[in-house]
């Protein structure tokens, strides 16, 4: 276990929020280390409790919930297929490989169909029926193939929730994870059918993002100690089980895995540059959130998150001398 900070490492990561005013798109961060807040800013009249779209770093949440309901036997398991539990939704002469389509495929973005997401999000967001266009997407690769980055992957899983449990998938986040202090959804989209959006669009504010972040570094454990998800489910979620092709970055069940700063890091990312990193090795965990205008792959904004963050593991870990 890490030792406790220095007043030097207190200091010098109050100085890296400082600095990182400077990256314009950036809106608030939050540092905490071994399940203490030790510095956050607010920046252009943002703060850390201001609500703000985390994008698909909601998709972190979706995982959490699905695991969730596998540990309540509410789902079988990540090798459950989707078909039957979406039964009425499925086109009338169904390629026979949606039959092959789990649970764990839709977590890990490797059903096979067509990505929903990117240049193909505004038209599947304008269908009357966000589930069906998404079950009807043709097949570009095999289940259990090349991951495939699709928010309507996610979509489906809410849908699953909500066809297993007659529950919205809103009711089930504020109940099963709004256990864990400081943890608040403020507003969630919703398709046309009523079944909140899987993996976008969800409100937060960013001390509540990395309430959840703490869920998950902590073994699934509230603040006050009540076990809300399970560890093997975290383990299981942090396993890399395929790769992005744009990044190379791992992807396990809705989180990426990287190195920063020579430290394995788990991360969740939403567009615009909303993050949330998890460094267990140094009981770390640090949210993030920007202005959601502009991709933050394409203008470097992303990269200028990881940067801040590789600053802030350096720091936190540099031992005292002597």
């Amino acid at each position: 276990m890490p030792a406790p900070l220095t007043a030097a490492q207190h200091a010098a990561v109050e100085a890296l929020l400082d600095d990182a005013g400077t990256i314009e798109p950036l809106k608030a961060v939050v540092v905490a280390h071994d399940g203490r807040v030790i510095a956050e800013r607010g920046y252009r009249g943002a703060t850390p409790a201001t609500s703000t779209n985390i994008k698909s770093a909601s998709k972190s949440v979706m995982s959490a919930l699905v695991g969730i309901a596998i540990d309540r036997g509410v789902l079988a398991g990540i090798d459950q297929p989707i078909a039957p539990l979406l039964q009425s939704d499925l086109p009338q002469d169904p390629d026979p490989r949606l039959a092959q389509v789990t649970i764990g495929h839709l977590l890990t973005m490797q059903a096979g169909l067509e990505r929903t997401s990117g240049a193909n999000y505004g038209r599947w967001v304008t269908s009357r029926n966000w589930v069906r266009a998404a079950l009807a997407q043709p097949f570009v690769d095999e289940p259990g193939g090349a991951m495939l980055y699709s928010t309507g992957s996610t979509h489906l899983l809410s849908a699953i929730l909500v066809r297993v449990t007659g529950r919205s998938t809103l009711d089930l986040a504020r109940e099963w994870l709004g256990p864990q202090e400081g943890f608040a959804i403020t507003a969630w989209d919703r398709d046309p059918q009523g079944i909140h959006l899987g993996g976008n669009n969800m409100a937060m504010g960013t001390r509540s993002l990395l309430a959840f972040g703490e869920l998950y570094r902590n073994g699934g454990r509230s603040t006050q100690g009540r076990q809300l998800l399970s560890q093997a489910w975290i383990d299981a979620s942090w396993q890399p089980r395929t790769a992005s092709r744009y990044t190379g970055d791992a992807y396990g069940y809705g989180w990426f895995l990287r190195d920063i700063a020579g430290e394995p890091v788990r991360y969740a990312w939403g567009y615009g540059g909303q993050m949330l990193y998890i460094v267990p090795s140094l009981r770390l965990t640090v949210a993030m959130t920007s202005d959601d205008g502009a991709a933050s792959a394409r203008t470097g904004h992303r990269d200028d998150l990881h940067g801040l963050m590789g600053r802030i593991i350096a720091t936190v870990r540099e031992q005292p001398a002597g």
